[in-house]
């Protein structure tokens, strides 16, 4: 038991594992940062696996062909594997041949319809090869978390059983931990039934904490291609700041609002158990990074946070009645039927207005669901951005020469939506 509570996650994403040079990067952290005591690694799929299960998903799932993506998928990971020497199977791992075959024949018997439950049994297969490989590489023991991740039947966003999943962890993974370092998925979970869930897009941050709470995890540390978490993703903006350490309560805002340095929902089961979360650089590991935690701070330099692919949708009452609060629980329902998630929302007299990610599929359900008692204006191709802890001049920067379409200001937040295009701003 005492080991248990001094069990540390490892958590790598896609860009740690993209390749064999950042598979033996991830080797070495693991061999100098992961001493003493037992480590659980979480891995997610090899650099832009996911978007690649995606494009098979499609075609197949349009009865398009697929043959060749599917070559390139495959060759890519067998690849790694030669490179890193780490070909021969281990007892009681399943082969990365056996991983691609399985894949295989998913795509070869999708069926029209349950899209988002047939994606699920699709794209997860991006961590069970990763892990197949970086497990080897690791000379670690592989664990399936599907079996024991338990979640309901939300497909692509699995809502975690926490009490039947911290019984199955328990009785399983100590036991493992034990005999040395082990190496488990991210992003994924399962039903009772067998059937594989995924935990949402970017969600194997959320595997760990999972992970962590259910095994009482000394610590967390997300390895990132990052300083630490900064004030705004130094991809698109210019001089950026790291924290040094800031608040769990700070860090979920600003993962709400789409930092996409953490995943929404890592922080509030690490918060509840009061885990200390380390946001590291897998490039300068020594680096000081992040640490997220209990603590208070002062007033923090304003956050920048950029979401593009967003869609502004439009409601409006056909008889030119007030927007009420049944017309609110009509387009709700619907919102939530369709799976659109709300990033703004604002009402005026006689309209409601949304802004959410766009996908054709679930905006063509919305407006089914809605257009006869309401008329429906949308907007695509639009960025929402978020200034967190604005001031003056922070919402002058970003604002400056653009059409805002839609604009609101809280206390700390101020967010507008406008359309995408070059910014000045960009480094």
């Amino acid at each position: 038991m005492q080991e248990t509570q001094q069990l540390r996650i490892f958590k790598f994403g896609g860009a740690s594992v993209k390749d064999a040079a950042a598979i033996r990067n991830l080797r070495q952290i693991a061999q100098t940062y992961g001493q003493p005591g037992p480590l659980l690694v979480v891995v997610s799929a090899m650099g832009k696996t996911t978007n690649a299960l995606e494009e098979l998903f499609q075609l197949a799932h349009s009865g398009q062909d697929y043959g060749p993506q599917l070559a390139v998928l495959r060759d890519f990971h067998l690849q790694v594997a030669t490179e890193l020497g780490v070909t021969d199977e281990a007892a009681g791992t399943p082969a990365l041949t056996e991983l691609l075959e399985q894949l295989q024949d998913r795509l070869a018997t999708l069926q029209p319809g349950d899209f988002d439950k047939q994606y699920d049994q699709v794209v997860s297969y991006g961590e069970l090869l990763a892990t197949r490989i970086v497990a080897r590489a690791l000379q670690a023991q592989w664990l399936d978390c599907r079996p024991l991740i338990r979640t309901d039947h939300t497909w692509r966003e699995g809502r975690v059983a926490w009490p039947a999943t911290e019984r199955l962890l328990g009785a399983v993974v100590p036991a493992q931990l034990a005999h040395g370092p082990v190496v488990t998925q991210g992003f994924l979970g399962g039903t009772s039934s067998g059937q594989t869930t995924t935990l949402g897009r970017e969600g194997s941050d959320y595997t760990a904490a999972i992970l962590a709470y259910c095994l009482g995890a000394e610590s967390v540390t997300i390895w990132k291609d990052v300083a630490g978490l900064l004030n705004a993703d130094p991809k698109i903006f210019a001089d950026t700041v790291r924290f040094p350490e800031i608040s769990y309560q700070e860090t979920i805002e600003m993962a709400y609002y789409g930092a996409s340095v953490i995943h929404p929902k890592t922080i509030k089961p690490l918060a509840v158990k009061h885990i200390p979360l380390r946001v590291k650089s897998f490039v300068d590991p020594a680096a000081e990074g992040t640490l997220i935690h209990d603590c208070r701070h002062g007033l923090l330099v304003p956050a920048f946070i950029r979401k593009t692919g967003q869609c502004l949708v439009s409601f409006e009452s056909k008889d030119l009645t007030f927007i009420s609060e049944e017309n609110l629980e009509v387009i709700f329902g619907a919102l939530a039927q369709a799976r659109l998630k709300i990033h703004l929302m604002q009402n005026s007299a006689i309209s409601f207005s949304v802004c959410t990610d766009f996908s054709a599929f679930r905006l063509d359900k919305l407006l089914a669901l809605l257009r006869d008692q309401f008329t429906i204006h949308y907007n695509t191709g639009l960025e929402l951005y978020t200034i967190k802890n604005y001031d003056a001049a922070s919402i002058r920067r970003l604002t400056e020469g653009r059409e805002l379409l839609l604009e609101q200001r809280t206390r700390q937040t101020f967010q507008f939506v406008c359309r995408g295009g070059p910014n000045e701003f960009v480094k």
